[in-house]
């Protein structure tokens, strides 16, 4: 600490040593009796009493205070350390960029460090501490697989080398293990695709934590919901297929509930992108397979292990259809000629059936299908009748008010009319 010539920075431990060491001089005390009540040796007590008979108060501050440390890094190393900063990692956080300048510079940083460097230089702010609101605090779920939280992300991934994508995400509540793939958009396509992707690679979850986006849930506002005249709920396809795997949906009431997914999507956003950014990535093929080496990477650095023991997950029975399921599936009335109409395009049913209703399955890869119950049924894609030709409608002619003249008999009064006879 500075120290000016009539001002002394000390702390409160030394305060009370001078005291001691007052004491002893104003002979209340002896050596052997302030070495007890500070509870040093008598030999530093000692060398304490020389000190302050020499320098006064200034006997009791330690002598390396203000000093350099003997472990302090070169001038020449921050100074390099900075202009690489500079130059390879000007938007990176500190402890991103000290793994960065140890993964591809060999450069061998504490974060800490570099976060008050980069400070003092003015191209790092420290971030304000805000005042917590008060929320109900959940404790993780004890196993894995027990529940996953699931949302997307929309967010420029590709900073503008590529097309807009979404990061369709899966972190598991009790480990916080991550899974993710990108997509288009998010919706219903991408959302089985994604949730295809992860039972393959893990199995099937206990329950889906996510909210309440038209994808995952009807958001009517007209449903009749009080008893016992109480409408059910129409499922979407999303819905409907989980409800066939036995995965259990939880829906979020706010974007707080689910706040673990939603904080790793904000890391993603400024570790994913620059990842992205150094690999070249342009596509949503390329940014997929650079997603796969980074989570790799990502979940052995910030994976925890559960509280017990035990998967939640199930194996995918190899009875079932994952294809069929994760489909979009629309049902239909067919038409005494066995025809249907879907997505605005005709289709002729080529097999006989006395079936009222028939459902097309749209599969994840463009292939569609048209089944009765477990049966699938031969079809054509036909053209549909040609629309009716609306007949022009003749505007009736509009007759003219007539208004008789002012000397017409109409306008005489009936008694004059008479006279006028006689």
């Amino acid at each position: 600490m500075r120290q000016a010539k009539d001002i002394l920075m000390v702390t409160e431990e030394e305060i009370r040593r001078y005291q001691v060491i007052r004491k002893i001089f104003d002979k209340e005390f002896n050596q052997q009796e302030a070495a007890e009540y500070l509870g040093l040796s008598d030999r530093q007590i000692r060398r304490i009493v020389l000190r302050v008979r020499k320098e006064g108060e200034r006997g009791v501050i330690h002598r390396l205070r203000g000093a350099k440390g003997c472990r302090r890094l070169k001038k020449n190393f921050k100074d390099r350390v900075l202009e690489l900063y500079r130059a390879e990692y000007p938007d990176f956080g500190p402890t991103l960029a000290s793994e960065k300048l140890l993964e591809r510079n060999k450069i061998k940083i504490c974060d800490e460090t570099l976060r008050l460097w980069l400070i003092e230089a003015g191209f790092w702010h420290a971030r304000e501490l805000r005042k917590p609101k008060e929320r109900t605090w959940r404790a993780r779920k004890e196993c894995l697989g027990q529940m996953v939280q699931m949302d997307g992300s929309q967010h420029d991934w590709l900073e503008n080398r590529g097309p807009k994508l979404v990061l369709m995400g899966y972190i598991d509540d009790a480990t916080g293990r991550f899974y993710g793939r990108f997509y288009a958009y998010e919706g219903t396509l991408p959302a089985m695709g994604s949730l295809k992707c992860y039972i393959r690679l893990y199995g099937i979850p206990r329950s889906l934590y996510l909210d309440k986006h038209s994808t995952y849930k009807n958001n009517y506002k007209n449903r009749y919901t009080d008893w016992p005249f109480r409408d059910k709920e129409e499922l979407t396809q999303f819905a409907r297929a989980c409800k066939q795997l036995g995965i259990y949906l939880i829906h979020a009431h706010s974007a707080q509930a689910k706040g673990r997914v939603e904080r790793v999507f904000r890391t993603h956003q400024h570790r994913l992108v620059k990842e992205l950014r150094l690999s070249g990535a342009k596509t949503c093929q390329e940014a997929n397979v650079i997603l796969g080496r980074y989570l790799e990477s990502f979940n052995q650095k910030f994976q925890v292990p559960a509280r017990k023991k035990g998967n939640w997950h199930r194996k995918l029975d190899p009875k079932i259809n994952l294809d069929e399921i994760l489909s979009i599936q629309t049902k239909h009335p067919l038409r005494n000629d066995r025809t249907i109409v879907h997505n605005k395009r005709w289709f002729q049913i080529m097999t006989r059936t006395r079936a009222q209703n028939i459902v097309v399955h749209e599969y994840l890869n463009g292939r569609m299908d048209i089944r009765h119950g477990h049966a699938r049924l031969a079809y054509k894609l036909i053209q549909g009748p040609m629309p009716r030709i609306k007949e022009l409608k003749v505007p009736k002619k509009r007759w003219k008010r007539f208004i008789p003249p002012p000397n017409s008999y109409w306008r005489r009064s009936l008694k004059r009319f008479f006279i006028n006879q006689n």
